[in-house]
């Protein structure tokens, strides 16, 4: 149907906004902030690897807007666990590019938790449109002097009249040495969407536990439970055969999110189920590695190695409904 008759600006129905924010640890960061004319807003860091940071479908939130909110990336502590003092969640966190999960050593290089790009502003960031589509395109780039030279070229989809969004990166080796390639997309549910009502569906073959505590609960890996005093993390390892899903329902505001990816690329869909006091998210992570370190990657044969002048793809595609 064409509504162009019916409507002055065509930001009526559909747009693209930049702001920056003003005071705090985010002064200053730009922000890409998105309407379709169905129903989805999304708003996009582009100080922070032009990741997702809110996600609102038809009025209600989808994603989990951790403690710290917005931290501009100067100040990114790249030592240990230090990330998580500038982790704003988001419904989108990129984790890489050169590693992912816990901190540790590998082949005399100190790496941090999950790695530096999500806290990289983009180099380039544009957008057009199309009668059917907003189009978002970024260049990342994770380069050192003596060291690694990779870019992360990421294209965001958003359909204008279906509740769709489409994440597809490429990260191409511009040195002239082996590269590492680890990638991990943090996407993070929350409240109201994440309930102790919640449905969630993964059609995994194999579902793994990260550890022994995580191993307890096992058979209700599933089962969302309402915020916990003292609750510990539990991380669940799904492994696929075929075409990969992971949804969440929830029957209280009749609102469902469903991402889909080629379990080829991203072998490995990490569950991080957190069910605390204010930290109250889970996390639906599909990735091309484990969030056990670099070092772990490199001894189970399973890293991700780039040549000079490669490249390598990946993608997901994120679904809205109304049920």
């Amino acid at each position: 149907m064409s509504y162009s008759a019916y409507i002055g600006h065509p930001s009526q129905l559909c747009s693209v906004e930049e702001v920056r924010l003003l005071g705090g640890k985010g002064d200053g960061m730009r922000l890409l902030q998105i309407r379709n004319a169905v129903g989805t807003e999304l708003t996009i860091s582009a100080d922070r690897c032009a990741d997702i940071s809110r996600l609102v479908f038809k009025g209600d939130n989808m994603g989990y807007f951790s403690p710290c909110g917005y931290v501009a990336p100067a100040y990114y502590d790249d030592k240990e666990d230090g990330f998580l003092k500038s982790f704003t969640a988001g419904f989108l966190t990129t984790c890489g590019l050169t590693a992912v999960g816990s901190p540790c050593v590998d082949e005399g290089e100190e790496l941090p938790l999950h790695g530096t790009i999500g806290n990289t502003p983009c180099d380039r960031l544009w957008w057009e449109e199309t009668d059917s589509e907003i189009i978002i395109h970024a260049e990342i780039a994770d380069r050192r002097i003596f060291s690694r030279k990779l870019l992360l070229r990421r294209t965001i989809i958003c359909c204008k009249e279906e509740n769709r969004i489409t994440i597809s990166d490429t990260v191409e080796n511009q040195g002239d040495t082996d590269s590492t390639v680890m990638l991990l997309y943090h996407m993070n549910m929350g409240y109201p969407l994440l309930s102790e009502h919640a449905v969630v569906k993964i059609n995994s073959d194999t579902v793994i536990p990260r550890n022994v505590h995580a191993e307890k609960d096992i058979e209700t890996w599933n089962r969302m439970l309402p915020p916990t005093p003292g609750f510990e993390e539990q991380c669940y390892y799904h492994r696929f055969s075929g075409a990969a899903s992971a949804s969440i329902y929830n029957p209280q505001i009749a609102k469902k999110i469903e991402i889909t990816f080629d379990s080829g690329k991203l072998w490995n869909l990490t569950e991080w189920k957190m069910m605390g006091v204010h930290d109250y998210v889970l996390g639906l992570e599909p990735g091309n590695c484990t969030p056990d370190g670099r070092s772990a990657m490199r001894k189970s044969g399973k890293l991700h190695i780039l040549k000079p002048g490669e490249h390598t793809e990946f993608s997901v595609c994120i679904c809205l409904t109304s049920c």
